[in-house]
């Protein structure tokens, strides 16, 4: 019931975040009826269950988010050092980091983690490892990457 709960009030306050109607009565009903059907769907579904509504990981999430998002501002400049230098230094390569993640969640979480941050993109995840595109050499950092996938098994929680 508890995740029932927690996806209600995630999808009333997305809804009502990206909507910004809040005196509008018609818009305001719809908004509710398609949270009531999408709830239903969901659990017609089975799908409000620990891993569907991932609620074990607030509040770490949040200070997962403000890390993340410093990282990819600083992998920004990285990007943008190495398209605009006169000598372009650009040199992809290819790698394996370990993805040492419990749950499908953090596996993605970590993934996609990697694939938000400039310069860098998740090609394959699989077997417990992620193949990793990096644009130079500088952003292919295996420890920084390293670091990230253990603030992810950090907010994980256990299995």
């Amino acid at each position: 019931m508890s995740y029932l709960l927690a996806l209600a009030a995630g999808l009333t306050a997305l809804w009502l975040l990206l909507s910004g109607y809040f005196d509008n009565t018609l818009l305001l009903s719809f908004g509710a009826g398609s949270i009531l059907f999408t709830l239903y769907l969901a659990h017609r579904m089975g799908l409000i269950d620990r891993e569907g509504v991932p609620i074990q990981l607030f509040p770490g999430i949040l200070w997962y988010w403000a890390w993340l998002f410093l990282q990819i501002g600083k992998a920004n400049f990285a990007v943008a050092r190495a398209v605009l230098s006169p000598d372009v230094a650009i040199n992809p390569k290819v790698f394996r980091v370990e993805a040492s993640q419990k749950t499908d969640v953090g596996k993605a979480t970590f993934a996609n983690s990697i694939t938000l941050t400039p310069g860098t993109v998740s090609v394959d995840l699989h077997d417990g490892e992620v193949l990793v595109h990096a644009l130079t050499e500088d952003l292919a950092d295996i420890d920084g990457i390293a670091e990230m996938g253990a603030r992810v098994c950090a907010i994980e929680g256990p299995a």
